[in-house]
């Protein structure tokens, strides 16, 4: 769609819904949606062809908007404006929040180049990346939350997996969240109760591989907002007990050639293209972990029989594998499913870590081992154990081909604020099987 259709698209959908605001939104480093609200006029007589500006002090922020030593953004340069130009093909209305609107950005140094630090920019540079190979990226996410009281306590003190009988006043919230979320276009499959005291998990189908990482961002906010109207309070911090299930960012990946899946053929095993681009996601597996697990809490996850993989092996239709493959004969539903992932990840980064992942695994034929079989927890063999601390996490990635390969500038800036979370973890949660109020003050209402 020309920038010139996408504007008269969305301005007509504006003016349908009788939309006031326009929400020019960018995910920042963390995941979280930054911008300006414009009134609509403004918007597309002004905002929607020129831009508008931002400090680029919103990629060193920290949870909770600290800003972190970084070699790029700070007081000597004195964080400079960078400008938000929307990507007009993004628009859509909300029904959760009636005569509003939202349009994702693409952003542009002080010298109007892309900038190097937006997470977009990085997804982006992969996307083109699979499609010089001849493939077009398909991804979604699963994506788990704990769903809380305003004091952040569980909703639940017990758990009732996918109950459709149990805590029936909590489906008010979760249907409006579901209605929310289809109202600002997302296709919602499905919703359910986790394996967790007031975990939830939301299912959004599949799209192209931009579109899923912008719906999974705004997935997010969405979600946050509808819980705040029930006077609730739902978390994505990664493990927010010790005791319990943490919550979880699944990312399910397939490429597409003419419009069809190319792991469709695959018949109870990877076909050959399914094969080359599983053994990258296993190459790089241990250094996509920071990109998983970007704070202490998150490594946390990474512990035995919690459903969260411990170790770098692949598999069937098997959740204790790290790497699950769906090779159903000629399904169009075919694909892997990375499972690292905590549900703070950042979705565009991760996207983008798998998509460079498996690239290389493309561009190099990389072979796979043999598929792992039964409980991996008790019996993970030879394979190699993912990083279960934020250190080990931050020591795979540095240095590693997926940081060249996502940036140099990006993985520089990426590395500067592990950095600074593993300080403020060594100082304040020291234990690494114990999640403390420290954490939970940190972490609760900003992840």
């Amino acid at each position: 769609m020309t920038d010139t259709r996408a504007a008269a698209r969305f301005k007509e959908e504006c003016q349908t819904a009788g939309v006031h605001t326009v929400e020019v939104a960018i995910p920042d480093t963390q995941g979280h949606l930054r911008g300006k609200r414009v009134p609509v006029e403004r918007f597309f007589s002004t905002v929607a062809t020129a831009g508008l500006a931002i400090a680029d002090a919103i990629f060193i922020m920290d949870a909770q908007d600290d800003l972190t030593d970084n070699p790029f953004i700070n007081m000597d340069t004195g964080y400079l404006d960078c400008k938000l130009m929307p990507d007009l093909s993004t628009g859509r209305t909300f029904t959760h929040q009636p005569g509003y609107a939202i349009v994702f950005t693409d952003v542009f140094d002080e010298h109007g180049r892309p900038h190097e630090l937006s997470p977009r920019r990085v997804l982006a540079q992969q996307i083109e990346r699979c499609r010089g190979l001849g493939y077009e990226p398909v991804a979604a996410t699963e994506l788990e939350f704990y769903l809380c009281e305003e004091d952040w306590r569980p909703v639940q003190d017990h758990i009732k997996y996918s109950s459709l009988t149990d805590a029936v006043a909590l489906e008010d919230c979760i249907s409006d969240m579901r209605a929310g979320l289809l109202g600002a276009g997302l296709d919602v499959e499905s919703s359910n109760a986790e394996y967790g005291p007031g975990l939830i998990e939301v299912n959004i189908s599949y799209a192209d591989a931009m579109t899923a990482a912008d719906a999974t961002v705004l997935f997010k906010s969405i979600v946050k907002q509808v819980a705040v109207r029930h006077g609730l309070r739902a978390t994505f911090m990664p493990k927010p007990w010790a005791e319990e299930s943490g919550s979880g960012m699944h990312v399910h990946t397939s490429l597409n050639v003419d419009g069809a899946n190319a792991f469709a053929d695959s018949d109870s095993a990877p076909n050959e293209l399914m094969s080359k681009w599983l053994g990258g996601l296993l190459e790089h597996a241990q250094s996509m972990s920071l990109l998983g697990a970007p704070t202490d809490n998150g490594a946390k996850r990474v512990r035995p029989y919690t459903f969260a993989p411990t170790h770098v092996h692949w598999g069937g239709d098997n959740r204790t594998v790290m790497a699950r493959c769906i090779t159903e004969a000629g399904s169009s539903g075919n694909r892997v499913e990375f499972r690292a992932a905590g549900a703070d990840a950042t979705a565009h980064l991760m996207i983008a870590g798998v998509l460079a992942a498996g690239c290389d695994g493309l561009e190099r034929g990389l072979p796979v081992p043999p598929m792992s079989e039964g409980d991996m927890y008790t019996n993970p063999g030879d394979c190699a154990p993912l990083p279960a601390t934020l250190a080990d996490a931050i020591a795979a990635y540095r240095g590693s081909p997926l940081a060249d390969m996502l940036g140099t500038d990006f993985s520089t800036n990426y590395l500067c604020t592990a950095e600074h979370e593993l300080a403020l973890a060594a100082e304040n949660s020291p234990d690494p099987e114990v999640v403390n109020d420290w954490e939970r003050a940190r972490f609760l209402a900003h992840c």
